[in-house]
């Protein structure tokens, strides 16, 4: 999925697969989660084997992925990437850094949002959109899921090129329908444009990203490429054919 909301010059790799064999991590990696529970390290084993895949599309040697704060990969140099994972799907997205500036990915179980969650997720602007959009009256796709996952997205795209937080308040998005995939599947995918509420020099003040709901999973991409200033910021594309 992730593979196709990103432009070629991104190396991207996912599974489906829980658990990964054995040896997969490098010893500093093991550190890392030698006291974590055993989803934790499915989860950071996974997405980690995609990492190595994904650096090897892009003629790497495989190597180690520690992490920063907010749990930011550390990448080789002149590499940018993200990784995401949740139940079904684990993924990776790399690129080097002289095609892309930065990027973010993220991957979400297809669900309603828990309860409570909405609240502190939804703007009333973006709540007001849904609202007047034909998506409550199609069905099909969980707009609230939705929207988490692509602000998780904008989020690591931001923080690696400002190292400060961006609250979901903080971003305004709305979302276009592309045409659907197959018959019976409405609303497939889309872009969507995120208008950022806090300014920083290092970030556009919009970033364009794109969705897609597949096989019980909501995937969402961000990118954003070293000439932002010169307007050709974001690697979305365009085809929306109505904003929710």
């Amino acid at each position: 999925m992730i593979e196709r909301l990103l432009p070629g010059d991104v190396s991207c790799a996912a599974t489906r697969e829980e658990t990964v064999p054995d040896g997969t991590l490098f010893p500093e990696e093991e550190e890392l989660i030698a006291r974590s529970v055993a989803k934790r390290r499915n989860d950071f084993a996974t997405a980690r084997a995609c990492a190595r895949r994904a650096m090897g599309r892009l003629g790497l040697e495989p190597v180690a992925v520690l992490h920063g704060k907010r749990g930011m990969p550390l990448w080789p140099d002149g590499i940018v990437g993200s990784l995401t994972h949740c139940d079904g799907y684990r993924a990776a997205a790399l690129a080097r850094a002289v095609d892309v500036l930065s990027l973010g990915v993220d991957a979400e179980p297809h669900a309603p949002l828990p309860e409570g969650v909405g609240e502190l997720v939804v703007r009333p602007s973006e709540r007001e959109r849904f609202a007047g959009s034909r998506a409550g009256e199609e069905g099909g796709i969980h707009w609230d899921r939705l929207l988490f996952s692509a602000k998780e997205s904008v989020f690591k795209t931001w923080y690696p090129l400002t190292l400060t937080e961006l609250d979901f308040d903080e971003a305004d998005l709305t979302f276009r329908r592309e045409g659907d995939d197959r018959a019976g599947y409405p609303a497939a995918g889309g872009t969507f444009t995120a208008r950022l509420l806090r300014t920083d020099p290092a970030v556009p003040p919009v970033l364009d990203g794109r969705w897609r709901v597949e096989d019980g999973i909501v995937a969402t991409a961000v990118l954003l490429r070293p000439n932002w200033r010169d307007g050709q910021a974001g690697g979305s594309g365009a085809g929306a054919v109505q904003e929710v």
